[in-house]
């Protein structure tokens, strides 16, 4: 009885291995198919960062070359970025952000 049993049971030791293996390959092991879909998709996201990288590259290449062979685009980036002027003329900066505090002020009552 006993050897009727375990021979009908000889299959067991394949499905065994075979679970563990497809665990480790699957899971377990660092060259695993679950490492391999992590590494896609990193490798996917550090190419569109490349891609980003690229394009501002490319853009700030061109302006390089604007600011390097006209004089008028620097002082374009004078006037806007720093808010340079020439000796006979006055500079006036509107900020959204004072008109939103001037309206805030004008509708609190705490503020008088």
């Amino acid at each position: 009885m006993f050897f009727g049993r375990l021979g009908s049971l000889w299959y067991m030791k394949y499905v065994v291995v075979l679970v563990v293996g497809v665990l480790f390959v699957g899971f377990i092991d660092d060259n695993s198919l679950w490492a391999h879909i992590r590494n896609k998709k990193r490798i996917n996201e550090l190419g569109e960062e490349i891609q980003k990288y690229r394009e501002t590259y490319e853009h700030d290449q061109a302006q390089i070359y604007e600011l390097q062979h006209n004089p008028k685009a620097i002082e374009k980036i004078a006037r806007e970025r720093y808010f340079m002027n020439a000796e006979d003329e006055d500079v006036f900066v509107l900020s959204e952000d004072s008109q939103e505090a001037t309206a805030n002020s004008e509708n609190d009552e705490t503020a008088e």
